[in-house]
């Protein structure tokens, strides 16, 4: 194999409709901005996510941000609003939760920022254990730990999450090894600060270990709970891995998927529909004596420059209102076949890619996110969702579907596909399905069986009304998902229809509530957007002209989902026109 040099810049070929760009990734970066943006000071603030817009495009609001630096800050700080009976959110440095999760109600709530919470507190080595504050990003975590030689054994992939915010959402990486893949079942303490009475000063801080009553609501809180200030974690030595990227064709992809996450410790698969196609991650611990200094920087976290992300983003636009899918699908295979050629950002020594296997200490290879990593170059080059700049702007569907029943969904996307074989050109410009393996938890609002969690990325328009390229393939297959195989939302991503009804799949959802009432009886903590995925509130469905367009409602006889009175659609039915909304089933898709 070509000897690739990734230190400096990777070349990305994209050809779309017969122009090619030549996307540059390069080290330098914009640092993200933050989040929260006040015009004065401190007060009269909105809050965004990394994205810059939420999933239905509202505009959320505060009075006041506060950004403490220690606990006894950050417990002032929410005694204050509770004697003031003001709602209150927390967020983090960069924000990267999709939906509505840092959003108080109305216009005078307080946004509590972790920013400066980013203090490892202690590391104990004899007993493999992290306390560290929650604003902690993954990235310090992994390399602090790795300074004592240890390891947090499984994360996910993009390392700009704050350690709270990763638990409030249940965000994990991919194994079905040991307690698996989860960094909640890691953790063995947390400290947690909620609305008190008046005797206890209007704050209470409680301290929660593993087996306590309690603990298993807040591994997994939402944020609904009160500001985790501190985690401690559970660690392991530090030991290296081996990993190789096999593709195949993936005609017998739904058979593969119950068996090689068993027999590989950090397996996951990557999956290309249209392309037919699947990549294996043959991921697995090797003895720390085995020759190799491998790095993972994945490829589309890196760097890139801004005019080249304006050419991609008006390319993709130019595609979509035309219908140009042949274009789309082109660009999607010159993509696939440079990131499989780069072998997706890997290194053997952290300069070259030479071949496979790639072998190096796991806090070199579990996560990474190098377009964080930079000061200020005015915008040249920044992060490619960056809303700064006209780059990537996208909806994210992701769901988590029981290991048992992962092989007919995946044979339900391929009969979509067999009927349009160029129906998922779009989601593989992103990608494609990123395919990852979570256990069963013990947190009440985590995963309730081993599952196969499929993330998808696809365009998104910057007009509300205008419906994507193949909509009703990407909309049946989000529904396929959530209705007929009762797939559970990954919290931190999604569109609002992935949220209707899903706390009635959570077995011990009830036992949340019931501590829900006791850490926040005021409901300080919740908004009108958490009370209606928790199910306190009529649910999250928007009803408006052309909401099933955003995923912000499902059609049916009472709502008003198509675009236009040019559209129309009938309960339990799909049309054959992209432009029309959706349900579960077709006329065209009735196998399914």
């Amino acid at each position: 194999m070509a000897f690739i040099s990734s230190k400096e810049i990777v070349f990305r070929s994209i050809l779309r409709s017969g122009s090619l760009f030549l996307l540059i990734f390069i080290v330098s970066c914009t640092p993200p901005e933050d989040p929260v943006k006040c015009s004065s000071k401190n007060t009269n603030c909105t809050v965004t996510n990394a994205y810059g817009i939420f999933p239905d495009r509202s505009v959320c609001g505060a009075a006041e941000v506060a950004y403490p630096s220690t606990e006894e800050q950050l417990i002032s700080a929410v005694a204050t609003a509770t004697k003031e009976r003001r709602k209150m959110k927390v967020t983090t440095r960069y924000s990267h939760s999709i939906p509505k999760l840092v959003c108080p109600d109305g216009q005078d709530g307080l946004l509590i920022s972790t920013k400066y919470l980013d203090h490892i507190l202690k590391v104990d080595v004899e007993a493999m254990t992290m306390t560290v504050e929650s604003g902690v990003t993954l990235k310090q975590l992994i390399n602090e730990a790795a300074k004592s030689g240890l390891a947090l054994p499984y994360a996910p992939y993009w390392w700009g999450l704050t350690i709270g915010g990763l638990l409030g959402t249940g965000a994990h990486g991919s194994t079905l090894w040991g307690k698996g893949s989860s960094v909640h079942d890691y953790v063995v303490e947390l400290r947690i600060v909620s609305p008190g009475k008046p005797e206890e000063g209007y704050a209470k801080t409680r301290s929660l270990n593993d087996g306590d009553e309690d603990f298993n609501a807040a591994k997994v809180s939402l944020g609904v709970l009160g500001v985790i200030s501190q985690v401690t974690l559970k660690l392991q030595p530090l030991f290296k891995r081996s990993i190789t990227y096999l593709t195949k064709d993936d005609s017998d992809l739904g058979d593969e998927v119950a068996s090689f996450g068993n027999l590989h410790e950090f397996a996951d698969i990557t999956w290309y529909p249209s392309q037919r196609k699947a990549v294996y991650r043959l991921d697995d611990r090797v003895s720390t004596n085995t020759s190799g200094n491998g790095l993972y920087d994945f490829t589309p976290f890196r760097s890139t420059l801004s005019l080249e992300l304006d050419a991609v983003r008006t390319t993709e636009e130019f595609q979509e209102s035309i219908s140009e899918a042949e274009g789309k699908c082109i660009g999607a295979k010159a993509i696939i076949f440079t990131l499989t050629t780069v072998a997706y950002g890997l290194t053997n020594d952290g300069i070259l890619f030479t071949g496979y296997p790639v072998i190096g200490y796991h806090n070199r290879l579990q996560s990474s996110g190098s377009c964080l990593d930079s000061s200020d170059n005015a915008l040249i080059t920044a992060c490619a969702w960056d809303p700064r700049v006209k780059g990537e702007f996208f909806h994210q569907t992701t769901f988590s579907i029981g290991l048992s029943k992962a092989k007919s969904f995946i044979q339900d996307v391929q009969k979509l596909i067999e009927l349009e074989p160029k129906a998922l050109c779009g989601v593989e410009l992103y990608n494609g399905i990123l395919m990852r393996y979570v256990k069963a938890s013990s947190a009440y609002l985590g995963k309730q069986e081993d599952a196969l969690d499929f993330d998808m990325t696809y365009y998104r328009s910057k007009d509300p009304t205008t419906p994507r390229l193949y909509e009703d393939i990407l909309e049946e297959i989000e529904q396929i998902a959530i209705f007929k195989y009762a797939a559970l939302p990954h919290w931190g991503k999604n569109r609002n229809v992935a949220f209707n009804g899903a706390i009635n799949k959570y077995g011990n959802a009830k036992k949340f509530l019931k501590v829900k009432g006791v850490y926040d009886p005021l409901g300080l903590f919740s908004s009108e957007w958490t009370n209606q995925i928790l199910g306190l509130n009529k649910g999250v469905t928007i009803d408006k002209q052309g909401c099933a367009l955003e995923g912000l409602c499902v059609c049916s006889k009472d709502t008003h989902c198509a675009p236009s009175k040019d559209y129309y659609c009938r309960p339990g039915k799909v049309y054959k026109d992209a432009r029309v909304c959706t349900r579960l089933t077709s006329e065209k898709h009735t196998e399914l």
